[in-house]
């Protein structure tokens, strides 16, 4: 079964009245971004799934979505179905064979703007593989600076796609695993560089060098 990525619709840099500005740099946070995906098992339900760890980076300006530029790379051994078999059999030779292509790759090529903070944004996935276009759904749910050390800017987002298991040739098992695969992706991304332009959350508190993302052991964002 396959698993979409993942993957976003992101901005770019600010335009000054006199010339552009270099562009904010963000990077994934691979602990609180995660892809979800639904396949439909035989009629009888849709099979639940999530990939959780991937990483990536996007440039982008809340101002001007049509110039986001996205990448991200999904690891698929972090594929969970909630069942050790079904998670091996899902990663075996005959669907995702993860052992020769153990990664997936969303890049994006182009965004267009649908609403304030929405935009679809559109690009090329590569799983199994094979490469083939694929656009998301994407909604910019906040941009300011986190409430948690070490205080970084941070960008979160909310995305879905659908696509054809068998047009990247998963076609294994057809009759028993649906060929429409539903994806929903949550991601957090966080800038990378300079010092964001909200204030901090407690007077006094000045924010440190940038770190990245926070670390897998540090308490999960509100």
């Amino acid at each position: 079964m396959a698993a979409r990525i993942p993957l976003l619709c992101l901005p770019l840099a600010l335009l000054s009245a006199a010339a552009a500005a270099a562009p904010a740099r963000y990077v994934l946070d691979p602990v609180h971004t995660r892809i979800v995906f639904a396949v439909s098992h035989a009629g009888f339900s849709d099979a639940l799934g999530t990939i959780s760890g991937s990483t990536g980076t996007l440039e982008f300006d809340p101002e001007d979505w049509t110039t986001a530029r996205l990448e991200v790379r999904v690891p698929l051994a972090r594929l969970d179905l909630g069942d050790a078999k079904w998670n091996a059999a899902a990663l075996a030779g005959t669907l995702l064979d993860a052992q020769r292509h153990p990664e997936a790759r969303f890049v994006s090529t182009s965004v267009q703007p649908q609403a304030e903070n929405r935009a679809c944004v559109c690009g090329e996935l590569t799983l199994r593989g094979v490469t083939r276009p694929l656009c998301l759904d994407v909604t910019l749910n906040a941009l300011k600076r986190h409430p948690l050390p070490p205080f970084r800017r941070t960008a979160g987002f909310s995305a879905t796609a659908t696509l054809s298991r068998a047009e990247f040739g998963i076609t294994a098992w057809e009759s028993v695993i649906g060929d429409t695969v539903e994806l929903r992706i949550e991601a957090e991304a966080v800038r990378q560089g300079g010092a964001p332009s909200d204030p901090a959350p407690d007077a006094g508190t000045a924010e440190p060098p940038d770190a990245g993302p926070p670390a897998s052991g540090a308490p999960p964002a509100a």
